[in-house]
């Protein structure tokens, strides 16, 4: 698998919710850091006990995938954008130790991103300050010989719908050749901003898209920008599906999930809903991360060619363990059959 990522390197605490209101943070909501949040992570490390973790959306699910997958070791490759700084080598080291072979761009300009996870109960907000994350340069890193015969060794690629704020044509590069080569081209919707002020990035790479993956919350934004005319999440997983394709070779997935209600799954002959795991919400440590998680437990059986209803068996037993631990971690060999 091939991957590519914006999203950086999570600060993760619990934080009341007048400071949330303070910020205009949003429960289960992901933003883009402005000018008013620079305050907000430095408040944070000076009144909370904050939690570090390598982090990034992308990285997150293939993390997941490749600890899913066990043998053989980088499995799964992964495309990302860092700093030459501390926060740079934690990433490269992390991703060692998860076994995920990853090739990032380093560069100076900007340091290594950041993202503050602020927890409420429950839900959990998201403020991603890019910096380095968003410095990606296709033609510095992609069209490099070295990186592109990675890309063209893959099966299975998946990129989160954040890297549209960065490098839509890294995306349409990728996208283009899995359709010419009748690879399995995937894609997040990633938060609702994406759907509604990137639009016409996503709309360009859609045609292409073999399985989209999203959450009730983005959903619903994409079919309102779409005009779809209708909230039930179903039919709008159905029209969805039906959106043009250019690989008429695969028909498109369309996967939703919706927390601890049922995951849905459109194709070209049905909508299907599937009932995620029973969880004990006392057991309930940690939802950031557990969208990522399911796509990773999702793509470690895809790639070994599973059926579509044992990928969902594995994308909830995936997001199960991860909302029991804190960040998106996971312990040394997972406990699926």
């Amino acid at each position: 698998m091939a991957a590519a990522d914006e999203e950086p390197k999570p600060k993760k605490l619990k934080v009341e919710a007048p400071r949330a209101l303070r910020y205009s943070l949003k429960p289960n909501d992901q933003i883009l850091a402005e000018d008013k949040h620079k305050e907000l992570f430095d408040e944070l490390v000076k009144t909370f006990k904050v939690e570090y973790h390598a982090g990034g959306s992308t990285q997150n699910s293939i993390k997941v995938a490749q600890w899913m997958i066990q043998q053989p070791y980088k499995a799964a490759t992964f495309f990302g954008c860092i700093g030459t700084d501390t926060f740079g080598e934690i990433l490269k080291k992390k991703a060692a130790e998860a076994h995920v072979d990853a090739h990032y761009y380093e560069q100076n300009e900007q340091t290594t991103g950041t993202c503050a996870v602020c927890i409420t109960g429950s839900n959990r907000s998201l403020v991603a300050n890019l910096a380095a994350a968003n410095c990606y340069k296709k033609e510095k890193h992609l069209d490099m010989d070295k990186n592109w015969t990675l890309v063209e060794k893959a099966r299975v690629y998946y990129i989160a719908g954040f890297f549209l704020t960065v490098s839509p044509e890294s995306v349409l590069k990728v996208a283009n050749h899995a359709s010419e080569n009748n690879r399995i081209f995937t894609l997040n919707l990633s938060a609702p901003f994406i759907s509604q002020f990137y639009k016409e990035s996503l709309m360009k790479v859609m045609p292409y898209i073999d399985i989209l993956f999203g959450n009730e919350t983005e959903a619903a934004t994409f079919a309102r920008e779409q005009g779809f005319e209708t909230e039930d999440i179903k039919e709008i997983a159905r029209k969805t599906q039906a959106l043009p394709k250019v690989n008429q070779k695969r028909q498109r997935i369309v996967i939703f999930t919706q927390g601890r209600e049922d995951t849905i799954m459109a194709t070209e002959s049905e909508v299907t809903a599937f009932a995620v795991l029973d969880q004990d919400q006392k057991e309930i440590v940690d939802t950031n991360g557990a969208g990522d998680a399911f796509v990773g437990g999702f793509l470690s059986q895809l790639v070994s060619d599973k059926p579509l209803t044992e990928c969902i068996r594995a994308g909830h037993y995936a997001a199960s363990v991860i909302i029991r631990r804190t960040g998106c971690t996971f312990p040394e060999k997972p406990d699926f059959h």
